[in-house]
């Protein structure tokens, strides 16, 4: 297994290389295989450190895996991730960082090496700790609404953006336009295009939960599109991937995700909004459909959400139903004051009356 040469620490550990040739077989996506080699290498890193025997680990052990987390740099900087730290990992990351080692228990389980999972299944919900069947997580999850940049910072990135080639405009415009995720956009081939009806496919082997879907883009979109399609052909007239390489290295190549995601951060410093990344764009288009007042439902049909709790977010980001809310109810308090007044008059007229 290649990922044994990455991480050769998978490779002394049986059991560990076996887990991971399973989810393989089972036809996982390598991205997500490559990620579950990285957490249960760095957790079989930390055993070796402390001369564990992960096969008998226990939740103390876990416990120093993730105060070992909650204390490392971020290559970002500092992040909140743990009420006395300050610093460290993101609290997604860490969360991410814990997915293959639960599984892989949960592995040595089934294969009948372990009577139970020190990482534990962390269900736990507030305000419920008398339920039974609930259980709280190791680290407590954050939950954080995606950052979107505000209208002068998305001026400021498409003024820095109007100098960059022609690929990169009209790759920053699609997938803004159509809510892309960084692999969506770099996967896209010629033969996805269908510039008669502004439409794009986007495959199902690309996306993160396997959901082909068809999007539009918009008309400026399909101008530059079109600019780039002649630009490319100049570069190579084979069909295939749609966006190149245009280095001597890899000249023809197919666009990596690194080289996109160097050009996004070289973008976002120049503007100076060094928040701004490669999944920005996608945050930003689904919070100005869900503004627009797009239903929930097509909203994740759009963004190929499998489930519309993810789309929720973007609907509470948008602060739409918050303004619709205090909308209604500000129209009722009106409607009161108004008939409140009539009264007014009412009791007015009466007293003239008598």
């Amino acid at each position: 297994m290649l990922l044994d040469e990455k991480w050769p620490v998978l490779g002394r550990h049986e059991q560990a290389a076996g887990w991971l040739q399973v989810w393989s077989d089972l036809g996982r996506a390598p991205r997500t295989i490559d990620a579950y080699a990285r957490g249960l290498a760095e957790y079989l890193e930390m055993c070796e450190r402390e001369n564990v025997d992960p096969l008998t680990a226990n939740r103390a052990h876990i416990a120093v895996y993730v105060r070992e987390l909650t204390s490392r740099p971020s290559r970002r900087g500092a992040n909140v991730v743990s009420i006395d730290s300050g610093s460290g990992l993101a609290n997604a990351t860490i969360q991410q960082r814990l997915v293959p080692v639960r599984l892989f228990y949960d592995f040595l389980m089934e294969d009948g090496q372990r009577d139970s999972n020190p990482v534990g299944r962390g269900r736990y919900t507030p305000g419920r700790r008398h339920r039974g069947g609930h259980e709280r997580g190791l680290v407590p999850r954050l939950t954080k609404m995606p950052w979107i940049p505000a209208e002068q910072q998305w001026l400021d990135i498409l003024a820095v953006a109007a100098a960059e080639p022609v690929r990169n405009r009209v790759m920053l415009a699609l997938a803004y336009d159509a809510a892309l995720r960084r692999e969506e956009l770099c996967s896209l081939r010629t033969d996805d295009l269908d510039p008669a009806h502004r439409t794009l496919r986007v495959r199902a082997e690309t996306t993160k939960n396997r959901l082909e879907r068809v999007v539009p883009y918009s008309a400026p979109t399909g101008v530059l599109l079109s600019g780039y399609l002649a630009h490319r052909a100049t570069v190579s007239r084979a069909r295939g991937p749609l966006f190149l390489s245009e280095s001597r290295r890899n000249h023809a190549q197919p666009l990596s995700l690194w080289t996109w995601s160097k050009v996004v951060r070289r973008i976002a410093l120049a503007a100076d909004v060094p928040r701004f990344s490669t999944h920005t764009t996608r945050h930003l288009c689904l919070t100005d459909l869900a503004r627009m007042g797009w239903e929930l439902h097509a909203i994740a049909t759009f963004a190929g959400h499998r489930h519309t709790d993810s789309t929720l977010t973007y609907i509470h980001l948008s602060g739409r139903d918050l303004a619709d809310k205090l909308s209604r109810g500000m129209e009722q308090i009106h409607g009161w004051r108004v008939q409140m007044l009539a009264r007014l008059g009412e009791q007015a007229t009466g007293t003239v009356a008598l």
